[in-house]
């Protein structure tokens, strides 16, 4: 298959056709038995701290699980790798897709795998840290490219959050392509977090699709703050009657960053809702784009279809790409989008500083007061500590201050 290329819509205004294969090979499988990273180790205690309560932890190296613990988890709840799974888990809600995907097919070592009975009820989330290690090239003068599998399946009526983590070390090359599938049956409730905290050389490239049936609810946050060129893509289908999908997306772009959003709301039945934020900011050279669309196919009468994307351009370099789009072939239906994109509000920041506010940490107050307004609608409420400390880590940098914490 060829590569993408940015001709196609779907891959508009990004640098995929910068990406170059033979720069990369995959990954070279973990030793059993072989001891954790320290640095690993290091991120995936940190991740613990943020998110003392939890019902499980999964950690994978290069894509590779590499630990699971259960804490306190209901002996019903799957939650391990592709041998535990068996035939048939893959493929499910995301059959094909582009080259990139296909590679993921082709060379993921393994996949971590979470399956929730029907009518089972999971109330502390399930975390899953994929550490993408430089280390770990698979040929000789190639930077790695790692790619990491999950697929999420809730059984009818049953309700669970997992907090998806991909991370890695502050310095080399790599290539990361992470595909998840996320499969919420009749009833069920599935709450999602992603977050994409990769080092500033890396090109991350991820696929995430969504399936809800009969009177689902699917809650989907990405977050992306690392990566070189970061890229996350969100296909969620409402496939029964009656389902909900709501998803949230935010960024954070510095240096040169290129943080890419795409998200399709595809309503392939009737009286279902899907409601979408994206808020993002970009400072000194960097860019975002947005691009998203709403689908609603013939049938799917009665359908309410809501797309929202502001951005704030923290600098004069920066530069951000918003481009909504409506695909509707139903007449009885209600749908809308919005788009926003320009600098920090001068009233607010005159309202600050007319009060003692310094002007640099009256943009602080400013740009954080934006994020928190999404972060604290994550799906997964536990996540809030962790999403609030990387971003304000981020945005330190952003805004050339002084301070910031955390364990990276």
């Amino acid at each position: 298959m060829a590569l993408p290329s940015d001709k196609e819509e779907v891959w508009r205004y990004s640098p995929i056709d910068a990406l170059d294969l033979d720069g990369y090979a995959p990954v070279r499988p973990v030793p059993p038995g072989t001891s954790p990273d320290p640095l690993a180790a290091a991120f995936v205690a940190g991740v613990a701290r943020d998110l003392p309560e939890r019902a499980a932890t999964v950690t994978t190296s290069g894509g590779a699980v590499t630990s699971v613990a259960r804490h306190g988890l209901d002996e019903g709840v799957l939650v391990g790798s592709l041998a535990d799974a068996g035939e048939g888990t893959l493929g499910r809600v995301l059959a094909g897709g582009d080259a990139l995907v296909r590679l993921n097919d082709g060379f993921h070592p393994d996949a971590v795998v979470i399956d929730v009975p029907d009518g089972a009820v999971v109330a502390d989330p399930i975390v899953v840290v994929h550490w993408c290690d430089a280390a770990t090239a698979g040929g000789s003068g190639a930077a790695p490219a790692s790619f990491p599998r999950t697929v999420v399946r809730i059984g009818r009526g049953a309700s669970a959050g997992v907090v998806e983590v991909v991370a890695g070390p502050p310095q080399g090359r790599a290539l990361v392509v992470p595909v998840t599938e996320l499969h919420a049956e009749d009833g069920a409730v599935l709450s999602y977090v992603g977050l994409q905290v990769l080092g500033p050389n890396v090109w991350h490239i991820a696929r995430i699709a969504a399936a809800s049936e009969r009177d689902a609810s699917l809650r989907t946050f990405t977050v992306g703050l690392g990566g070189a060129y970061d890229r996350s893509r969100t296909d969620a289908v409402a496939a029964g009657a009656g389902s909900t999908t709501q998803l949230r997306s935010a960024y954070l772009g510095t240096g040169e960053q290129v943080h890419d959003v795409r998200t399709l709301q595809d309503h392939a039945a009737p009286h279902t809702t899907s409601d979408l934020l994206c808020k993002g900011a970009v400072a000194g050279s960097s860019r975002s784009i947005y691009s998203g669309l709403i689908r609603v196919r013939r049938g799917a009468l009665r359908t309410e279809a809501f797309q929202t994307n502001n951005n704030l351009v923290l600098d004069a370099g920066a530069h951000a790409d918003s481009v909504p789009n409506l695909d509707i072939e139903e007449n009885d239906v209600r749908c809308s989008h919005a788009s926003t994109v320009g600098p920090v509000d001068e009233d607010q920041r005159y309202y600050l500083e007319s009060r003692g506010v310094p002007p640099e940490r009256a943009e602080q107050l400013i740009v954080l007061g934006f994020f928190e307004d999404i972060i604290q609608r994550s799906p997964v409420p536990g996540s809030v500590e962790r999403l609030r400390r990387e971003v304000g880590i981020r945005l330190t940098e952003a805004l050339h201050i002084g301070g910031g914490d955390g364990d990276g």
